[in-house]
């Protein structure tokens, strides 16, 4: 299922980074960063009651020398097209401008739900002398205070109000996976050759694909797919390269949607710094991960190109170290026969659960090839593991002091349940609690 998106949208100067900021520092849980994972300014994921969303600042813009109005245009087409609620922010302290009135007709004609928030409402004067907004016709206003932080619980209890209704597509038993990348690497080129026909446009130009389509498919053993093509995810340039930093976030929706992703890279270029990024999205939100090195039919080749290719692949990627790698050619369809397996395979990896008597016996056999770390004279203890959820595999140990867990120690017992059980092509979570 999709998550939410929530766009904060205005003129300049009305606070709308600042409330952004606030929101993600102080007010929302912040998924933890990941080693090769970087994010783009303009996006922050987090949660508030339970309801996990995404969230787009089109804050931060310069207008010196170009038209006024048209920049706001821009960034409110592309934050109305891509947000399933809006948040139109003002400023209590100047009133209502003629910017507002215009940016207000846009969202009137959006048919989008519109939260109207005043900011820099900072005294109780203030907050109560708002009725002129009313007039902005988007029902009533809610005073806030970015940089107080008063009145964002009221503002967020608004925003997932209108949420859309979640979808249960428990019926639907279709393997998702999505394919993502940065642009021109060949993904519609790759949905064409798979399903053995022309899908989607294809194009050598950089970022031809806009949206995520959805395809369905049935390979020759029954088993149902849903292939989500992505738009290409294009390294940050210019303020206004605004159509490409929204594919992100369109890639990051597509992603949640999926059980597996297809991480394409070029295989002529080889691996990029923005590849790093693309592929720590998917990491991140602990799907299931296939490595695909595209265009092979394009390099040149001795037997020991691969394998030279592999290894220098994964110590670049080395968060990515449990996805398989397969060497493709959407030209040729070299190997793409092989896809569909392994998709299944990762996927059924992902949902694997495993008995808790069997995986102590695994801690008991880990623990005494390697003894527990001792920390400043205390001893790490561990007493129980046990799976939790699966999508992906989540593991709870139970020890004396979750601070003397130390990350090796959770690296050398994520390899041991690798060396165990077969999990490629999913990550593995092991959370330490202290038994009580």
């Amino acid at each position: 299922m999709a998550i939410p998106v929530v766009a904060i949208v205005g003129r300049p100067n009305v606070g709308k980074s600042t409330i952004f900021n606030r929101i993600a520092r102080e007010r929302i849980s912040i998924v933890e960063d990941t080693p090769g994972v970087t994010r783009d300014r303009i996006y922050s994921r987090g949660v508030w009651l339970n309801h996990e969303f995404s969230m787009i600042d089109t804050g931060g813009i310069e207008f010196a020398d170009q038209p006024f109005m048209t920049q706001i245009r821009n960034q409110v087409d592309i934050a109305i097209e891509e947000a399933d609620v809006i948040v139109f922010l003002v400023n209590a302290r100047e009133g209502i401008t003629d910017a507002d009135e215009r940016i207000a007709q846009i969202l009137f004609r959006s048919h989008k739900e519109v939260i109207l928030a005043v900011n820099k409402a900072d005294n109780p004067e203030q907050r109560q002398d708002i009725y002129d907004f009313y007039s902005l016709g988007f029902g009533e206003p809610l005073p806030i205070s970015g940089t107080q932080g008063t009145g964002l619980g009221d503002l967020l209890d608004a925003v997932v109000a209108h949420f859309p209704p979640e979808v249960n597509d428990e019926d639907d038993q279709s393997i998702k996976f999505s394919l993502i990348g940065r642009p021109n690497v060949g993904k519609s080129s790759l949905v064409n050759s798979i399903l053995g026909e022309e899908r989607v446009i294809v194009s050598n130009i950089e970022g031809t694909t806009r949206d995520a389509i959805d395809t369905h498919f049935t390979d020759e053993t029954g088993q149902e797919f849903t292939m989500i093509d992505t738009a290409g995810i294009r390294k940050r340039g210019r303020v206004y390269e605004a159509t490409e930093k929204y594919a992100v976030m369109r890639a990051q929706r597509a992603i949640d949607r999926s059980d597996v992703v297809l991480f394409v890279i070029d295989g002529a270029d080889g691996l990029r710094e923005q590849d790093k990024k693309v592929a720590g999205y998917a990491h991140e939100a602990g799907r299931a991960i296939i490595i695909l090195v595209n265009k092979w039919d394009l390099v040149e080749k001795d037997t020991k190109t691969m394998g030279e290719f592999t290894e220098k692949l994964r110590g670049q990627l080395q968060y990515l170290e449990y996805a398989p790698i397969i060497f493709v050619s959407a030209v040729t369809k070299q190997r793409l026969k092989q896809l569909p397996e392994m998709i299944k395979t990762v996927s059924e990896n992902q949902q694997r659960r495993i008995q808790s008597s069997v995986l102590n016996d695994v801690l008991l056999r880990a623990v005494a090839i390697t003894p527990t770390p001792n920390v400043k004279g205390h001893r790490l203890r561990v007493y129980y593991l046990t799976q939790v959820a699966i999508k992906p595999p989540t593991f709870v140990v139970f020890v004396n002091d979750p601070d003397l867990f130390h990350f090796s120690y959770q690296r050398f017992l994520i390899n041991q349940l690798r060396d165990s059980f077969d999990f490629s092509g999913t990550p593995i979570r092991l959370i330490a609690r202290k038994r009580k």
